[in-house]
């Protein structure tokens, strides 16, 4: 029963309020240290993250809200292209996307499971 309670905080954690969120937003910069500005986007919205790599000497970063958004990536002949998508409080740090609440639920279940067998061997 505890750990069914605990799984059960733990997917209430990871769901999504239905909220705005906010995510990092800048245009054509060469570093991802540029690209600290957040914005509001609107419900139906994700962040979006474009990265061009040029001749592999360098990345033009693109990030912001959008009303849609399809994970690619595209090896070109003087560069690749990478899009990620996520749907979190300012995922978009990275250029990658969001996995918090993944390790969160990976984290509670281990947890619930240990517990239940702590429990069971006291």
């Amino acid at each position: 029963m505890k750990a069914l309670l605990v799984l059960l905080v733990g997917a209430a954690v990871c769901l999504d309020s239905g909220s705005s969120f906010k995510c990092y937003s800048c245009t054509a910069q060469v570093s991802n240290a540029n690209c600290k500005t957040s914005v509001d986007c609107k419900d139906s919205e994700m962040c979006r993250t474009d990265v061009i790599g040029i001749l592999k000497l360098f990345n033009v970063i693109s990030k912001g809200c959008a009303s849609s958004c399809e994970v690619s990536y595209q090896d070109l002949t003087v560069g690749s292209r990478n899009i990620s998508c996520c749907s979190s409080d300012l995922c978009n740090v990275n250029a990658v996307s969001s996995v918090r609440c993944s390790y969160g639920m990976a984290a509670v279940i281990s947890g619930s499971m240990l517990w239940t067998f702590l429990d069971n061997r006291l």
